[in-house]
């Protein structure tokens, strides 16, 4: 079974391990004030505040998902699936995203995909298994097992917060790309999640504003 993060105890463990591993990040922990469990419940409605959330700012998102799930209530696969495009369209949803989110819910409906048995699975085995479903990438079934699953290794380096965070860190002038973080992020096993958590919370104090994906 992969570590999990479960409790802020957990975070502050992980947060311990992180100076030590990386002497880099310990004015980081000092600096970032409080780093957030940011634990969503496993299942549908998770993925789906996932998906609104792919490229599109915080606000815009909760703005989004707080429409869908007035128009989607309960927001399972089932009632997706029911619903059809309409009431995905009038949440204000992208094609792709309608399109990501209707796959998702054939998956799950269909048993091809389990979220909750994602929370226990090996994270290399869980990843494969989300981005199967057409629609689901690498960001969004990161996040999905950060929050939801609780998994402590994963980082999601595509995300952009993560790249400028990571490049200050750096004291470079430009965010790093994916694969550059990637490779920084592998120096900060087992504990990527909670390392994506703090840089997360770093860009919040030098932006002034939140970059979480919306739950």
């Amino acid at each position: 079974m992969a570590r999990r993060i479960d409790t802020l105890d957990d975070v502050a463990i992980g947060l311990a391990a992180l100076g030590v591993l990386d002497a880099r990040l310990v004015p980081v922990i000092a600096g970032a004030g409080e780093v957030p469990l940011r634990r969503t419940t496993p299942g549908f409605a998770s993925l789906a505040s996932i998906i609104v959330s792919q490229q599109v700012s915080r606000a815009s998102a909760d703005a989004i998902f707080g429409r869908l799930v007035r128009l989607v209530d309960p927001l399972e696969a089932a009632d997706v699936l029911t619903g059809g495009a309409e009431p995905l369209v009038e949440a204000g949803l992208s094609r792709p995203k309608q399109a990501a989110l209707l796959a998702a819910a054939e998956a799950v409906q269909s048993g091809a995909l389990d979220l909750f048995g994602l929370c226990d699975m090996p994270p290399k085995d869980a990843l494969g298994q989300l981005t199967a479903v057409h629609g689901i990438g690498e960001w969004t079934a990161e996040v999905y097992l950060l929050f939801a699953a609780g998994h402590a290794d994963i980082f999601p380096a595509k995300d952009l917060a993560l790249q400028v965070a990571a490049g200050d860190i750096l004291g470079l002038p430009e965010r790093l790309d994916d694969r550059a973080l990637r490779a920084l992020s592998e120096s900060w096993a087992p504990w990527r999640g909670v390392a994506a958590r703090l840089l997360w919370a770093h860009y919040r104090v030098l932006k002034g504003r939140e970059a979480l994906p919306a739950a």
